[in-house]
């Protein structure tokens, strides 16, 4: 039977524990928890943008200008090996949610985790701060992308045609926050200094905490479950495993295996051996029946993409965050605008073109292209954005609207690839590996950031063009591939779109 509170608007559920997405319009036409986890999410983006806008110049600044004067080259793969970490860190908000506590207890935990970071950042001084900081606000935002994206999921029906819909207007609160708070922390960091725009970052945190404390109480029961509970004797031999695996980590750095310099390398390798650990458990697990294991395979290419795309995306955080410094002419009427702004054009389009591109799909309905094409579409779109740099060579600034033009070709891809592969995931997700599903589609994530970190370091003068081209190309052929093979991927998804 369904069970009904007070409010009939809000509490619909499901015999499965889902809302009754049917009877839930009330935030722009759909479920009303909906607005609830748009905020949160909208205030995490905040604080993470703003601060990843800036952290970059706060490396390789040098300490009169209030920077940690690191070497860029090592700035910029750190920046990629934060990122890629980030991601890396899904692995144990999902498991925790699947196995202990359940999604919405870990997210709520996990952005407290987030604003304790940026406050340490603001408040520690030099590479103690940072250090700190980064490893609360990683690890924080693991538990919360996850868990957030999978609670959406659970607010419609795996046959809701309004699903990809709701995933891009959940996917426009992570860029409003994105958009004000490179602006904001760009701001404080020009004219105060760096301090300030981190501390700002944490505000923006406890905001987002505040509304999302007042509104978890109307999110569905299926995002409380744990839904692969852990057997309590085994949570002993858990805990040793993470706490050996703690002294490991600690005792690499000590004995220098691994250093500042192969942190972004070794991140990468680690992310590439989960991804593969991830994948074979789900698909020898006897939990999983045939239909899901075949959707399981389906995924494989999906993923691939993925890393492909981040790879070049992610790139705006490190080669673009460098070249917006040093190349771009960013003179308005004769002021110059921080170069930490050019994080917020591509939020600027995603808020223009989320919407849009929502009301098409949901239009379109039935008839809207498959996902393997819409990723396929999205490699082709941001190999061709790469490849328009090439002539920007020639000149000695670059006009900031030929970059803008290029971010907006990326933001094409970015809606073509990154609200989709959200709701993907959870279509395709076996019943038992709901959450760590997408802690899959986030370890792409997780590696593409990585290796946007590892290919900066690439950028060198003299091979300019040969970076463009590498990247450019490299992805376009990779789009074509996935168009090619779209019919077998459409087979195994078992009527997925």
């Amino acid at each position: 039977m369904s069970s009904i509170s007070n409010d009939p608007n809000l509490r619909v559920t499901e015999p499965n524990g889902t809302l009754d997405s049917a009877s839930q319009k009330g935030f722009l036409g759909h479920p009303r928890p909906l607005a609830t986890l748009f905020s949160v999410e909208m205030w995490e983006r905040f604080s993470f943008y703003g601060m990843q806008a800036i952290l970059a110049y706060y490396m390789y600044y040098t300490v009169a200008e209030g920077g940690l004067g690191m070497d860029k080259a090592l700035a910029v793969s750190l920046v990629g090996a934060y990122g890629g970490g980030v991601y890396l860190s899904t692995i144990l908000g999902a498991w925790l949610a699947d196995r202990v506590f359940g999604g919405e207890r870990v997210l709520f935990y996990s952005a407290i985790m987030i604003m304790c970071g940026h406050l340490a950042l603001a408040l520690l001084p030099g590479g103690v701060g940072l250090a700190i900081g980064l490893i609360l606000v990683a690890v924080g935002s693991g538990g919360l992308k996850a868990n957030a994206s999978v609670i959406v999921g659970t607010l419609y029906s795996r046959e809701d045609p309004r699903r990809d819909a709701g995933f891009s207007i959940f996917y426009m609160g992570v860029n409003l926050g994105a958009l004000v708070g490179p602006l904001l922390t760009g701001a404080l960091q020009t004219s105060l200094g760096f301090h300030w725009g981190f501390g700002a970052a944490a505000v923006g945190m406890a905001l987002g905490i505040a509304v999302y404390a007042f509104g978890r109480k109307n999110l569905p029961e299926l995002a409380r479950e744990v839904s692969n509970p852990l057997p309590a004797q085994d949570r002993k031999k858990v805990t040793l495993i993470g706490i050996a695996a703690l002294v490991v980590i600690v005792a690499l750095f000590a004995i220098r295996l691994v250093t500042l310099d192969n942190l972004a390398t070794v991140i990468s390798y680690v992310v590439a051996i989960a991804a593969i650990i991830y994948f074979t458990v789900i698909l020898r697990s006897p939990q999983v029946n045939t239909v899901e294991r075949k959707r399981v395979f389906a995924f494989i290419p999906l993923f691939i993409a993925s890393v492909a795309f981040w790879a070049l995306f992610q790139q705006q955080f490190t080669f673009i965050a460098v070249y917006s410094d040093e190349r771009l002419d960013r003179n308005l009427f004769g002021w110059e605008m921080p170069a930490s702004w050019v994080q917020s054009i591509n939020p600027i389009f995603i808020i223009i073109f989320a919407g849009i591109f929502a009301a098409m799909w949901t239009k379109m309905g039935q008839r809207q292209p498959s996902t393997p094409l819409k990723f396929a579409l999205s490699l082709f779109i941001i190999g061709v954005a790469y490849l328009i740099f090439i002539p920007m060579e020639s000149l000695e600034k670059t006009p900031l609207l030929v970059l803008a033009g290029i971010l907006l070709l990326c933001t094409f891809a970015e809606l073509l690839l990154s609200p989709i592969g959200l709701s993907i995931s959870t279509k395709l997700a076996p019943e038992a590996f709901r959450t760590q599903m997408m802690a899959l589609f986030y370890l792409s994530v997780s590696l593409g950031t990585t290796l946007s970190g590892v290919l900066a370091a690439y950028y060198q003068p003299g091979q300019e063009i040969a970076y463009f081209v590498a990247l450019g190309a490299g992805c376009i052929i990779l789009g074509v591939a996935l168009l090619v093979a779209t019919p077998a991927i459409k087979r195994l998804m078992g009527g997925v779109k």
